[in-house]
């Protein structure tokens, strides 16, 4: 890893600088600023983002990181003596920086693989359906009349083909917490 102060920092951020500090950090696990001003923080989250093409996740805890937070493709906000404005500005809240494991590697992992599976199911779905209409023009001459009343669309959406992401989006669970949490490969 990689510890860098605010007083250096400000000299690295200069154009100058930018691409033999960027090719360090791409060489380093983590990047960790200490003593950095709110504008520092988010120009190097945004340099991340624009130079290198990289996902970013920005962690604070108070007021002075919200610029940071929201540059950051998903911030996480901890709430405590600093008050709430990390909190109110991200995306997730954690309650202490030990969280931070957890909601990454287990709620990640699970959310990831549920997005997947949606996207999956939504497809299926609508290819169903277009596909039901399409052989049905065959059936009426091609004259566009619809097939079903709008009321029974309406149901289709809202109560037969909803359910199931629900009952998934609650209870699907590839991999337990405790074998996300001793294997952060599977991530």
């Amino acid at each position: 890893g990689l510890v860098i102060d605010g007083t250096t920092l400000e000299h690295v951020l200069h154009d100058s600088l930018q691409n033999i500090f960027l090719e360090l950090t791409e060489k380093c696990r983590a990047v960790v600023c200490c003593q950095a001003t709110p504008l520092q923080k988010s120009v190097l989250v945004k340099l991340v983002r624009s130079k290198l093409k990289a996902m970013t996740l920005a962690v604070g805890d108070g007021a002075n990181d919200v610029s940071m937070i929201q540059v950051a493709d998903t911030g996480v906000g901890i709430s405590g003596q600093e008050g709430m404005q990390a909190v109110m500005a991200s995306d997730f809240a954690i309650s202490q920086f030990r969280h931070l494991r957890k909601l990454l590697l287990v709620h990640g992992h699970w959310c990831y693989t549920r997005l997947t599976n949606m996207v999956l199911y939504f497809f299926y779905k609508n290819v169903t359906y277009v596909n039901l209409l399409f052989w049905y023009q065959f059936f009426c001459g091609f004259s566009g009349t619809s097939m079903t009343d709008y009321w029974i669309l309406i149901l289709f959406n809202l109560l037969f083909t909803s359910v199931p992401p629900i009952i998934y989006g609650v209870l699907d669970k590839d991999v337990s917490a405790e074998i996300l949490m001793e294997l952060p490969q599977l991530y």
